[in-house]
């Protein structure tokens, strides 16, 4: 018989307001950390481009100010209404940025033909999640201004005076008791707005970061071609055709409206970028499904049309895409998004309208410029020999045999027993001593260790030969198993995760970043493929009464211990180095799948990437200089590892 106490109604809690968003942020922004904090940006951005998506805006401006720390996001729109609700006796723009699902996008007015934001909770979520809050509006003649904390109203509408022009300009400060840095990256919302310019090719977007005194016109007349044409350029392999397939649908107002530009290349990855009402979804959905499946049967089509031979080959679908380039925007009336972050569209219908819009499309493309059909299906045809022969290979080689495997292994490498490369994880470490925790630390069934001496090759720069030169390089190349450089093959993948688990200070994280520089310069393909991953130690423990915490760092100590309610005083204990952390504790906090936490290595952009290796490791010195320079203002000088 239980004893626990009766539950009853006094035990249910009704968060009014905008609390439900304070209590679990998450659930509006998908994190708190910094993905999170520029998605209140984001949000922001759409309400603007809203504005421009139903021909009452054409220019947004977007400005980081000095502190890195607030953001300014301004259009020329109509301006929030400002005039009171007849149900809720408050001004129209008070009632938007402090009640969640209000807005002008539910009701069936017409003010609104395309939106980003349906859910209407994007604005009062910024709200909700910011220290400070000031919104000014223009319209019918006067300027208007309201300040808002942590979602509420501090103050009522202000009329400021008269004034001509027309928009609505937000400017907030993220709330740093919700989030675990409230610094934003320039870089990251220079890019973001890049892109957005490019759908929205007649949108003027200008963005100012008053950190680095720069601005930036980020109008893009191109559209959709020319962002390919980036794109393609990026992925850093040559086009297989000359010319790309663009088109864009005549559908009238109201309708859906799309546009697909498509480029196949010499690679091996598939880079599909979709969009709905302007904004990215990076998980697809119905719309992304429809663009692939239009794809595959035009050029199935166009294969039987022409009864060209494929000499028996089975083409799959993946083979068809293999390589391909693909931006797809598309505009609809009733988004149905997943989740307020909008990364994935549900609208079943959109499956088949894309599907019908991209294939005869496409077919008649083909049929139109015959040489361009001609070597995109023997790119084809290409890539379908090459995956039945690596099948066959497969199975042929299957590993050969593990002691046959083990003769041309580094002797310092403790392998793992399994061979199967879905289950196996390679761990990079620093030194004998760190390889010998983690060593015993490890299920040495999927778990190998491989430890490297001292700080490893500088290899940016450097010619591959003289790479390979290097007896830990070329210890960590055997381990793997692919090779490297232009060498490099998949097939030959021992490790399923390639972890770096490098000590959680800065020597860790130089060496890291070496390794980073070494795997995007001359084995790109496993970070492409989504191999590589850091490993995250912890640099404290921390014991509260018979409660262990474990930190990764100094702010998430911070975090740790602002949140402790006990009265308990914690101990803290810094861990010199994995080699000083016993066995037990390295399983439990960093090896153990079921309690770790990995980062996978990720390209977002192979330019930018290149560019930060060349300035961090490079030959010239004054591009280091002028990062420390850039970057002095963010150390904290208590937590200086010298």
């Amino acid at each position: 018989m239980s004893t626990a106490r009766k539950y009853t109604a006094r035990d249910i809690t009704v968060l009014e307001g905008l609390e439900p968003v304070r209590r679990r942020p998450s659930m509006y922004i998908g994190s708190v950390d910094s993905k999170g904090l520029h998605h209140l940006v984001w949000e922001l951005v759409d309400n603007a481009v809203d504005e421009y998506l139903n021909n009452y805006a054409d220019a947004i401006t977007v400005t980081l100010h000095k502190s890195g720390e607030a953001v300014t996001v301004s259009d020329n729109g109509r301006g929030i209404p400002v005039d009171l609700h007849p149900q809720f006796k408050k001004p129209a723009l008070e009632l938007i940025l402090t009640t969640l699902h209000s807005g002008a996008k539910f009701g069936e007015g017409g003010n609104y033909i395309h939106s980003g934001g349906l859910h209407g909770v994007g604005s009062s979520v910024v709200n909700a999640l910011s220290r400070k809050l000031v919104a000014t509006i223009r319209r019918d003649g006067y300027e208007w201004q309201q300040t808002f904390k942590k979602g509420k109203a501090v103050e009522k509408l202000k009329k400021l005076g008269k004034f001509r022009g027309h928009g609505t300009t937000i400017y907030f400060e993220p709330d740093p008791d919700i989030f675990r840095t409230t610094r934003f990256d320039a870089d990251w919302i220079k890019s973001h707005l890049d892109d957005m310019a490019y759908i929205h090719k007649g949108l003027k977007i200008t963005f100012k970061d008053e950190v680095a005194r720069q601005t930036y016109d980020l109008t893009h007349e191109g559209g959709l071609p020319e962002f390919l044409a980036r794109l393609v350029q990026e992925g850093g392999k040559a086009p297989v055709t000359e010319s790309a397939f663009h088109v864009v649908s005549a559908a009238k107002d109201g309708q859906n409206r799309m546009e697909v530009a498509l480029q196949w290349t010499e690679s091996t990855d598939e880079t599909v970028r979709s969009y709905v009402n302007g904004i990215r979804t990076v998980h697809g959905g119905t719309h992304e499904s429809g663009f692939k499946s239009g794809i595959a049967k035009a050029i199935r089509n166009y294969i039987e049309t022409h009864e060209l031979k494929t000499k028996g080959l089975s083409i799959t679908a993946e083979d068809i895409r293999e390589g391909i380039v693909g931006i797809l925007s598309v505009f609809v009336r009733e988004p149905m998004f997943q989740g307020q972050t909008k990364e994935k569209l549900n609208n079943p219908e959109m499956n088949s309208a894309v599907d019908n819009f991209v294939r005869p499309s496409l077919e008649a493309w083909l049929n139109a410029n015959t040489t361009a059909a001609e070597q995109i299906v023997g790119r084809i045809i290409l890539a379908a020999r090459a995956r039945l022969a690596s099948r066959e290979a497969a199975v042929q080689i299957k590993r050969k045999s593990v002691t046959q495997r083990k003769l041309n292994l580094p002797g310092k490498l403790a392998d793992c027993k399994s061979t199967n490369c879905h289950e196996t994880e390679l761990f990079i470490v620093e030194g004998d001593s760190a390889g010998g925790s983690a060593k015993q630390g490890r299920n040495n069934q999927t778990q190998a260790v491989l430890p490297l001496r001292g700080k490893i090759l500088n290899s940016e720069g450097m010619a591959l030969n003289k790479v390979l030169a290097n007896a830990e390089l070329a210890a960590l190349v055997s381990a793997i198993g692919v090779g490297a450089g232009d060498k490099l093959d998949l097939r030959g993948l021992r490790y399923g995760k390639i972890i770096l688990l490098m000590d959680a200070d800065a020597d860790g994280h130089h060496i890291t970043t070496l390794l980073l520089a070494f795997f995007f310069r001359h084995m790109t393909e496993l970070v492409k493929n989504g191999f590589v991953y850091l490993a995250q130690p912890p640099l404290y423990r921390i014991d509260v009464g018979k409660e262990t915490y474990w930190a990764r760092d100094d702010e998430h100590k911070q975090e740790i211990l602002a949140s402790l309610r006990s009265n308990a005083k914690p101990e803290i204990t810094r861990f010199k180095g994995l080699g000083e952390m016993p066995p037990r504790t390295l399983a439990e906090t960093t090896l153990d799948p079921q309690n770790r936490t990995l980062l996978k290595v990720d390209i977002r952009s192979p330019l930018d990437s290149d560019k930060a290796f060349v300035e961090l490791l490079g030959k010239d010195p004054a591009t280091r200089y002028q990062f420390i320079l850039d970057s002095a203002a963010l150390a904290q000088v208590d937590e200086l590892d010298v």
